[in-house]
């Protein structure tokens, strides 16, 4: 691919020019989007913010609805008016993670400054800034020839930092809305080597607690140790026969339809530049997680895994306190790979309690299907060819995420395949006190955005 349209088309060096012309304009107009809340862990500022982007893509010349969910509002922009051209669904979402804790930040989360080269706020980077560069490529292009040069759909969830909840139902039931060739996703951070990636996949992940009681209090240790069960002792036999000492997640057909890399997979995978010992290093890490033999890349994207995200009974507190504790919980996780669903895992889960200990209760607390999308798209070229306009270096190619994103809707329900092309810098901090983005990758962003959609709009329509 890497000599695939090396010569930047005409029509793009004037968006690329109109672009830098308006550096410090658009700036400004991301920092006048993050200074405004829109946490969906409780709602604040949810409502406005969904209004506010909506009247943004309205001005530039979109035709935009605000649509309900049972949970918050999804907004959907369109403009369609080339029968020949391929049509692009832009996903994005305008809601942030809560800012705490507070005092760890350098300056309030919602008061954007531009401090040594890159602005600082909730939501900088994880997703407001990624889609806004989005939608300004969308102005930059009409500005410059009065058209796109496919058609666009963009839809902006009010959800995506809570588990994407309502986003399924949403595109089943509106199904005629999204009548795309392909999404196009701008999350995440580039590779930390600085270069950016074109992803392929995501894995899924099932979210889960496991609960179980003991005595109606808590006892004495001396007094009833080996009398009454004890809710941790129950709980670590059970985790030791999900996953051995070996790497091996041992819940019966757990692997059944985990599929081999392909070879175009496993070669993208070989050419990702990831150091291992800086990794280790960094980590202050001796090995990494067994099994031994598996590299670096293909543990993130090719592998299931199940994860003991915390483990809470008896006492925690300084000294000792010998008592036997009554109830106890464990929260796990499990990331799936294509072709696992949540419904075969979980499934699977609970039979494996009931088997090893039917007292324990499995509670289900959320999920997200993977997403695969094949390496070989007729789609890869033409993105990979605009990359390289765009940035002036060629992408990675990445099979799929080690974390989740809701793009098994696009490709198992839409029928359609998503590629995730982050603009955010590798220490945005998303999720993290001082969330950041780079100014010089949220403006690449927006000559990425315009140059993705200049060589989608030139493939015959047939090839789409």
């Amino acid at each position: 691919m890497t000599d695939f349209a090396t010569q930047v088309p005409a029509e793009l060096n004037d968006v690329f020019a109109h672009i830098d012309a308006n550096q410090q304009v658009f700036i400004e107009r991301l920092m006048d989007y993050v200074r405004r809340p829109s946490i969906s862990a409780y709602g604040e500022g949810i409502a406005d913010v969904a209004e506010y982007i909506a009247e943004v893509m309205h001005r530039i010349g979109l035709t935009v609805q605000i649509m309900p969910t049972e949970g918050w509002p999804m907004v959907v922009g369109r403009r369609e008016e080339l029968s020949d051209a391929p049509t692009v669904l832009l996903y994005g979402h305008y809601d942030v993670q809560p800012p705490d804790p507070l005092d760890a930040w350098i300056s309030p989360p919602f008061e954007p400054m531009v401090r040594d080269g890159r602005v600082y706020g909730r939501g900088v980077g994880d997703n407001k800034g990624q889609h806004l560069a989005q939608i300004l490529a969308l102005e930059s292009l009409l500005a410059c020839h009065s058209k796109l040069p496919c058609n666009v759909i963009v839809l902006l969830e009010g959800e995506e930092e809570i588990g994407s909840p309502h986003i399924a139902h949403f595109v089943q039931q509106h199904r005629d809305l999204f009548n795309a060739d392909l999404v196009i996703i701008a999350d995440g951070p580039v590779d930390t080597s600085g270069r950016s990636p074109i992803v392929f996949g995501a894995r899924g992940i099932v979210s889960f607690d496991l609960r179980v009681h003991g005595a109606n209090r808590d006892l004495h240790s001396g007094n009833w140790g080996g009398v009454a069960p004890n809710p941790i002792w129950t709980l670590v036999h059970l985790l030791s026969t999900m996953k051995n000492a070996q790497g091996e997640i041992t819940i019966d057909g757990f692997y059944d339809n985990v599929l081999p890399l392909t070879d175009l997979e496993q070669a993208a995978l070989c050419d990702l530049p990831v150091d291992v010992d800086a990794v280790k290093a960094d980590l202050g890490l001796i090995h990494l997680d067994p099994p031994r033999d598996r590299s670096f890349a293909e543990r993130l994207s090719a592998w299931p895994t199940l994860t003991i995200n915390g483990f809470h009974g008896g006492y925690g507190g300084p000294g000792s306190k010998t008592v036997l504790p009554h109830e106890a919980i464990v929260k796990c996780d499990i990331r799936l790979v294509e072709s696992q669903t949540m419904e075969e895992i979980f499934t699977k889960l609970k039979i494996h309690v009931q088997q090893y200990a039917p007292d324990v209760e499995v509670i289900w607390q959320g999920g997200m299907d993977p997403s695969k999308t094949p390496l070989d798209s007729p789609f890869t070229q033409p993105l990979y060819a605009a990359m390289v306009a765009a940035q002036a270096e060629p992408p990675l190619l990445v099979p799929a995420l080690g974390g989740s994103l809701p793009n098994y809707v696009f490709t198992r329900y839409l029928g359609i395949p998503a590629f995730v092309i982050p603009y955010a810098n590798a220490d945005e901090a998303n999720h993290a006190p001082n969330e950041n983005l780079e100014l010089d990758r949220f403006i690449k962003g927006i000559k990425t955005g315009a140059a993705l959609l200049t060589y989608l709009g030139q493939m015959p329509r047939d090839d789409a």
